[in-house]
């Protein structure tokens, strides 16, 4: 036996592969063709979430193949598996959108399930959609075992009358089409030119915003997470991280070496400073529970809080991924970063050398625009908000990317559900100045915490974007433009303030203070909330009532369990 097979005496695998007891596990590989060096080798998961649900997906079987080839070539034994996404784009707008944020624990769960149910020792894993790309760092922590993300990368931009366009696009188009600023012929020609290619959202929307943080928190290869997904040289990249998780499994280099606490600042900073999605804010505490970390969304808000906006991306600015990518990539966005002191430069990765040793031999592109230095950036502080007050004393967050007004103050306009708001935006039955108030929508009262896409984006459509605000205890796509406050908390379902407004009750938001309130006395909602009652949700049964009796609140992740301080014993060490 060689010095591989040597190391079987500390890994998962030999619960499946060594001993005579073990010859009824070893007939199953033999079964599936597997030699008998090749059972005695480390065996690596790869996870992929490939499917026909959307183009976010539809690549990943293709990259995998290729992760598994660079694991075979460092003697490791790869075993493919998948699991599931929830595609945001498709299940916008509709009940559908209520299995989202279940699907981003439902994919940690499953991926931990396999890892655990076969004893593999190393985890390779592939995400392409918006909750896959959390999930599936969250179960590499969780599970702690030497692990590897890829991003199955980003879409190419469509072209729409000489201009490139998103998904974006199209969504603020039904809010054109419905003040009849856009004829049914133009609607149809841009949805079908807006999405040319495999990959996801190509702003720096939720996925995009995800992999940027895969990269900073140290959990991807450098430049890894920004080459889009129709381009073949994906594949080497693929197959970099089959051969290194290899080296990470003799170093004993594990995720929870390199999601430190310094590490999720670095995650929160490049989000700052990408105009990233405020779903970050959820996913970030998230991940930081899975380790054991106390992160929540007031920690993260202090990172954005001082860290300047520097990349133009949409949905604020004006470049995609794509562009991002051959500017540069992401070492370009966190070099200039770590230059002026808004990263930590002594956290692991991946590579097993720091974000600084990484970052060394990165040179700064003068010849383009697409992020600036972060000495000279768009505004000085970041691209996201967090914010608070009596509205929200467990805090809020708001993207102000791209934002000229940063104040705004109006009359509460209240709808419990995203259904009756979008009515009402559709039938244009809302005055300039008014501020949308969508509750029961949060991770408990939706259940699932849904997204508000196609509310804000008609609105934008109907040029509206700037002259009204818009409230939630759910969230906020990463494509969402305009004054739009989600995470706002407690969540009606829980008592929270938002449970309590009614129409006419004057908003102030100002993300220059952070500050989120009603002009509301304490003893008022208190006597409001005698009168209150939590509202019974249509699901009484199935996954998403499940998800709704364990989910806990946004601040800390709206998570399902108690996380790494409450673990006896971690997997890796089984």
């Amino acid at each position: 036996m060689d010095a591989k097979t040597n190391l079987k005496a500390n890994l998962p695998s030999r619960h499946v592969t060594v001993g005579p007891q073990r010859a009824p596990h070893r007939s199953y590989y033999y079964a599936m063709g597997l030699t008998g060096k090749q059972i005695e080798q480390p065996f690596v998961g790869v996870a992929t979430c490939w499917n026909e649900a959307a183009p976010c997906n539809i690549s990943l079987m293709r990259q995998a193949q290729a992760v598994k080839k660079g694991v075979a070539s460092a003697c490791g034994t790869p075993r493919e598996f998948t699991t599931i996404t929830v595609t945001d784009g498709i299940a916008m707008g509709h009940e559908g959108m209520k299995s989202s944020l279940v699907s981003r624990d439902v994919i940690a769960d499953s991926v931990e399930l396999t890892m655990r149910g076969h004893c593999y020792d190393a985890l390779v894993g592939l995400a392409g959609c918006d909750k896959s790309l959390p999930g599936m760092m969250m179960a590499m922590v969780r599970l702690n075992v030497p692990s590897i993300f890829i991003y199955g990368g980003s879409i190419l931009p469509g072209t729409y009358k000489g201009r490139h366009v998103t998904v974006q696009d199209v969504f603020e188009a039904v809010g054109h089409h419905s003040v009849g600023n856009m004829s049914d012929e133009d609607l149809l020609e841009l949805e079908q030119v807006a999405c040319p290619s495999a990959g996801s959202c190509g702003g720096q929307f939720t996925a995009n915003t995800m992999a940027t943080v895969s990269e900073a928190i140290g959990l991807a290869l450098p430049y890894s997470a920004g080459a889009p997904a129709p381009y073949e040289f994906r594949d080497q990249f693929c197959m970099t991280a089959g051969e290194q998780v290899m080296e990470l499994l003799k170093s004993r280099i594990r995720p929870r070496d390199i999601v430190t606490l310094k590490a999720l600042e670095n995650a929160a900073a490049v989000v700052a400073a990408s105009g990233g999605s405020t779903n970050a804010a959820l996913h970030l505490p998230a991940i930081a529970n899975e380790c054991g970390i106390d992160f929540d969304l007031f920690d993260v808000a202090k990172i954005f809080e001082k860290t300047p906006y520097i990349a133009d991306l949409k949905p604020g600015g004006k470049y995609v991924a794509k562009d991002m990518f051959e500017a540069g990539g992401i070492p370009q966005l966190m070099k200039t970063l770590l230059d002026n002191g808004y990263m930590h430069g002594d956290c692991m990765t991946v590579t097993g050398r720091t974000i600084a040793e990484n970052m060394e031999k990165v040179k700064w592109n003068d010849m383009q625009d697409v992020v600036r230095p972060a000495n000279k950036p768009i505004t000085k502080t970041g691209g996201v908000v967090g914010l608070s007050g009596n509205l929200a004393p467990d805090g809020a967050i708001v993207k102000v990317a791209g934002m000229e007004r940063l104040e705004f103050t109006g009359p509460a306009r209240c709808f419990d559900s995203e259904e009756e708001c979008f009515a009402a935006v559709e039938k244009r039955d809302y005055k300039e100045g008014d501020v949308f108030v969508i509750r029961y929508e949060g991770p408990r009262g939706g259940p699932g915490m849904r997204e508000m896409l196609s509310t804000t984006a008609a609105l934008y459509g109907q040029g509206m974007g700037d002259k009204v605000a818009l409230i939630t205890d759910g969230r906020f796509s990463g494509a969402t433009r305009g004054f739009c406050i989600g995470h706002v908390g407690p969540e009606a379902a829980l008592g929270g303030p938002i449970g309590l407004l009614k129409d006419g009750d004057m908003i102030t938001i100002n993300a220059v203070t952070g500050e989120l309130s009603v002009d509301v006395s304490d003893d008022e909602l208190a006597e409001r909330a005698k009168s209150w009652k939590p509202r019974e949700t249509t699901f009484q049964s199935g996954a998403i009532w499940k998800y709704a009796q364990g989910v806990g609140i946004a601040r800390y992740g709206a998570v399902t369990h108690p996380g790494g301080k409450a673990e006896r014993v971690c997997y890796a060490d089984i």
